[in-house]
């Protein structure tokens, strides 16, 4: 369930991201401003119902990311178990081992 919600989240990231960009510059931050790009839409749509439609898809897309993203949230914290540093003993430091004394060879070494 988790793997599908978040599928649906990029996609609608994905989603959303596009539609701002296909929105108009009301502020001429790329030196368009109202005069520059032209209408593209041919004749289908008039240039405010066409804005009317993105601010609405915006919107919408906007409240399902929000859901989505606290949906997520909500359920990544389902199977948490609340610890504290404090419950948990401190680690054991052990000694270093004592140096073994070195092997004697079972078959004498002189021939």
């Amino acid at each position: 369930m988790f793997t599908v919600i978040l599928v649906i989240h990029l996609l609608i990231a994905i989603a959303l991201v596009g539609t701002v960009l296909l929105q108009r510059s009301e502020g001429g931050g790329l030196g368009m401003g109202s005069s520059g790009g032209g209408g593209g839409m041919g004749g289908f749509m008039s240039g405010r119902a066409a804005a009317n439609l993105l601010t609405r898809t915006t919107a919408g897309l906007a409240a399902a990311f929000f859901i989505t993203s606290m949906t997520l949230a909500f359920m990544s914290g389902i199977d948490r178990e609340q610890k504290s540093i404090l419950d948990t003993p401190a680690p054991v430091q052990q000694q270093p081992a004592e140096p073994a004394e070195p092997a004697k060879p079972s078959v004498p070494l002189n021939q």
